[in-house]
């Protein structure tokens, strides 16, 4: 994580500007020339092909590569938060690892330790002011709902930070960066990693952030929901659309139409004109015309052509036979130690044609239930009977493991079917784009998309009959997935999708299951209808949260109560010294009641505007007045949290001054 300067979001007037920019990897020209603004709080989806140089325009940004002509503007005091890619084996808790990414936050408790060293009144007051401005006293709760929010389990985030995976580490990372007060986030790929559950949340995370985002993704249904720019990496240019991923199709399809009409006009008239030349070039009374004409062809420019045509035509060839009962599951457990089952009393049955998009949280058993479905792992108990003649094709999420480095995608092909001929198998990978020396270039030279490309064509090129696809789209660009979306919408056999990519389930399936609390059963809904039970979920979770605090306020109140018993069995001048102070207390108590009631009021609104949010009809109607609504109710959650934090302050000083009551 980059951090520079002062408090974020003081942004003026300034922004970030690329101007002729020229960016190279090795002797490759990325771009060239390229020249782009973004203003504060923006949110801009950064899309492209893979290899175009996304990524290597992140690390200029970040100050880590200089480009090789042009230059990148951005405000001198930016603070720049971006996810960092490693993450040390440390036994910090996971909480306070993500508490460190607020580094404003983080540096005022440095010097915090200092001032009170020193013992200075005025300069611990003073320290103790911006501890309370900076969010201090509520940094905790938030990273416990970022946490929450990003698949940690409440007794998780107490653990040490090297006691989780790479790819959990990842996560941690993520919160990090979300936690940081930034002015420019930059995401590469977030949502490479997440699961559906965490992505939604994600996205609405970052539709009410305040900073400007930069965030790479070939994840279309997630840059349509919180993006209101798309910078384009076209033919070594940049080019930004106003609006989300749809309106950037929309915007360029009606480019490229006006690019082509252009074009068009351009060659009638460049073929009017080279006819005039042809014509009278050697005739002596028009020979001065046709020099001069010939001078402006050789000048004349072409409007070029957008290229719109995606390079992959891919599919899954039909089935070789098709079986009525493809799989059928009965008493299943599941899981990888046998005191430790991760799904059990699993009852389903898989039939021909189905299409199902399997839902559920990360560590729910969403990947442990398609391993038993193909034998990966044996069951734990119960039985998976699967139907004579059926033939899986299974992508894991690791598939690309499987690839042998030294051999080409030729070669793997040759694994398979060992009599095929060479000019068969580079025509079917010429639809999955292995052309010409792409056939026979080594896998370990490929890049991670190439890579899961490949073991795409393998599976397609076995004729399955039941598909299982675990994420299938990680390392893919737009275009290919748009092309897998496709094919998988055309392919006659059955098939079982894990994805975090919306569009892709949308587009595929029909049917949803959902892995939750130890079983996989139907879920009565679609996508919306399941967006819908994870906002509930997680309004539930914060609920929890601010019921420590009603916790505490029922604490305050039984001390109150307590005391004002053991003075009505004190003395008359015990009493009258207690009566008097009790009086003292009145301000306070009254400032309290004030507060509650202000509380109840605020939630009760936050409360109304996460129904209406949770209305699937919020997102397909007027995008002003969802925005409208998600102000709002980022407005009403900070308002409640402010009155909460000064709603503590003041129950802990009633309690301190009670405290001191004449006994």
């Amino acid at each position: 994580m980059i951090c520079r300067g002062r408090p974020a979001h003081d942004f003026g007037t300034s922004m970030i500007t690329f101007s002729n920019l020229c960016l190279m990897r090795g002797t490759r020209v990325l771009f060239d020339g390229a020249s782009a603004s973004i203003y504060p709080s923006e949110k801009v989806g950064v899309i492209g092909r893979n290899g175009c140089g996304k990524s290597t325009l992140f690390s200029a940004v970040m100050g880590e590569m200089a480009p090789e002509g042009g230059s990148i503007s951005i405000p001198r005091d930016y603070v720049i938060a971006s996810v960092s890619q490693k993450t040390p084996a440390l036994d910090m808790p996971a909480i306070e690892y993500v508490i460190e990414g607020d580094k404003q936050l983080s540096a005022l408790l440095k010097k915090k330790e200092e001032v009170y060293a020193q013992g200075d009144g005025v300069k611990i007051a003073e320290i103790e002011d911006e501890l309370g401005i900076a969010g201090a006293w509520t940094v905790r709760p938030r990273a416990e709902e970022l946490l929450h929010g990003l698949g940690f389990s409440q007794d998780e985030i107490e653990k040490p930070v090297k006691d989780f995976s790479g790819g959990w580490r990842m996560r941690l990372n993520l919160a990090q960066a979300l936690i940081c007060r930034s002015d420019l986030l930059l995401l590469d790929e977030p949502t490479n990693h997440l699961d559906l559950d965490t992505v939604i949340f994600l996205e609405n995370y970052l539709k009410s952030c305040k900073s400007t985002i930069m965030c790479i993704s070939h994840d279309r249904d997630f840059l349509d929901r919180f993006c209101d720019h798309i910078l384009h990496f076209e033919s070594g240019r940049l080019v930004m659309y106003t609006g989300n991923y749809t309106d950037f199709e929309r915007l360029r399809a009606e480019r490229i139409k006006n690019e082509r009409a252009t074009r068009k006009r351009e060659e009638a008239v460049l073929a009017h004109m080279q006819s005039f030349v042809d014509r009278f070039r050697y005739k002596a009374s028009k020979a001065r015309q046709a020099q001069s004409l010939i001078k402006a062809i050789d000048k004349l420019k072409l409007t070029a052509v957008t290229q719109e045509e995606s390079p992959y035509n891919i599919s899954f060839p039909e089935p070789e036979r098709t079986v009525d009962v493809l799989a059928t599951i009965k008493d299943l457990s599941a899981g990888y130690e046998p005191s430790k089952p991760v799904l059990e009393g699993v009852n389903l049955m898989l039939l021909a044609g189905d299409r199902i998009g399997l839902l559920g949280r990360n560590g729910q058993g969403k990947s442990t239930f398609i391993k038993t479905l193909c034998s990966v792992i044996p069951p734990l108990g119960g039985t998976v009977t699967i139907g004579k003649g059926v033939k899986i094709g299974y992508f894991a999420q690791h598939e690309m493991e499987s690839l042998r480095p030294g051999l080409t995608a030729l070669d793997h092909l040759h694994l398979i079917d060992k009599n095929a001929r060479d000019k068969d198998l580079r025509t079917f990978l010429g639809s999955f784009y292995f052309q010409g020396d792409k056939a026979v270039t080594p896998v370990g030279t490929m890049s991670g998309g190439e890579q899961a490309r490949l073991c795409l064509a393998l599976i397609a090129y076995q004729r399955p009959n039941l598909l299982l696809l675990d994420e299938p789209t990680n390392h893919l660009d737009l275009d290919m997935r748009e092309s897998l979306s496709v094919a998988l919408a055309t392919y006659p056999g059955a098939l079982m999708v894990v994805s975090h990519d919306r569009h892709l389930l949308e587009s595929t399936v029909d049917r949803l299951w959902l892995c939750d609390s130890g079983c996989v059963k139907e879920f009565d809904g679609d996508l919306d209808d399941y967006q819908n039970y994870l906002i509930r979920e997680n309004r539930e979770f914060a609920e929890k949260v601010s019921g420590r605090v009603q916790a505490t306020r029922s604490n305050a109140a039984a001390v109150e109560e307590q005391k004002h018993r053991q003075a009505e069995h004190g003395g008359r001048e015990l009493r009258r010294a207690q009566a008097a102070f009790r009086e003292s207390l009145k301000p306070l108590k009254s400032a309290i009641s004030k507060l509650e009631k202000e509380l109840d009021s605020k939630r009760a609104l936050l409360s109304d505007l996460d129904a209406r949010l949770a209305d699937s009809g919020a997102y397909s109607g007027d995008s002003a007045k969802l925005q409208e609504l998600l102000k709002q109710r980022a407005q009403a959650a900070s308002d409640c949290e402010a009155l909460e934090n000064e709603w503590l302050e003041k129950s802990e000083e009633l309690e301190e001054k009670s405290a001191a009551m004449p006994q």
